[in-house]
């Protein structure tokens, strides 16, 4: 299948779930994220902001602050198709809808913050295989982004497990995650 079928198909799934359902198995996934050592040990975690039929990101970046680390959510620039990290403080306050009316930080909440001082991503997509491999919506943002990281920067999607596949279609440039946690498991693809 390619990629555009196969993201149709997933997101159509995805969407056919209730807001109370994607509320219990958002609230599970952010209890087995609590649990990886990888984010227990993280000082500075990178979030995808949640829009649409998502794992719901909001309760676990509040409690990311809560417990003292640095939360941070991307600001997409659309000419350059890059992300800019920036600290998030409240995210009420800090973030409004932007590109593709997805929320990021408002201009003037701007914490600009060094992708290589970044010890956890946790990555949004649409469908992921046993091996880690990713599909994402098509914007290329994460894919460029993955290369300014420190070498050894876990990479954890967080997801419904609907979005399990198979085989996700690859591309040469295409990087893995490390970890894939779902409401019913964690598939570690490499050590956390």
């Amino acid at each position: 299948m390619d990629k555009n079928k196969l993201r149709k198909q997933i997101i159509t799934e995805r969407d056919q779930l209730t807001d109370e359902e994607i509320a219990t198995k958002s609230a599970t996934i952010a209890e087995k994220l609590y649990s990886l050592s990888a984010f227990n040990q993280a000082e500075a975690i990178m979030y995808f902001v949640s829009f649409g039929s998502e794992v719901d990101t909001r309760p676990i970046v509040e409690e990311t602050i809560r417990r003292r680390k640095i939360a941070l959510a991307p600001k997409a620039v659309p000419q350059s198709r890059e992300l800019i990290p920036s600290r998030i403080l409240d995210w009420d306050s800090d973030l409004m809808p932007g590109y593709y009316n997805i929320p990021e930080p408002r201009a003037g909440a701007m914490r600009p913050y060094d992708p290589e001082q970044i010890d956890l991503l946790i990555v949004p997509g649409v469908a992921f295989d046993l091996k880690g491999n990713r599909l994402g919506y098509g914007g290329g943002y994460y894919d460029r982004f993955f290369s300014l990281l420190k070498p050894g920067t876990p990479l954890v999607a967080l997801v419904f497990d609907l979005q399990i596949v198979p085989t996700v279609p690859t591309d040469e440039w295409d990087r893995p995650v490390d970890c894939v946690i779902t409401e019913k498991r964690i598939i570690e693809i490499k050590p956390l």
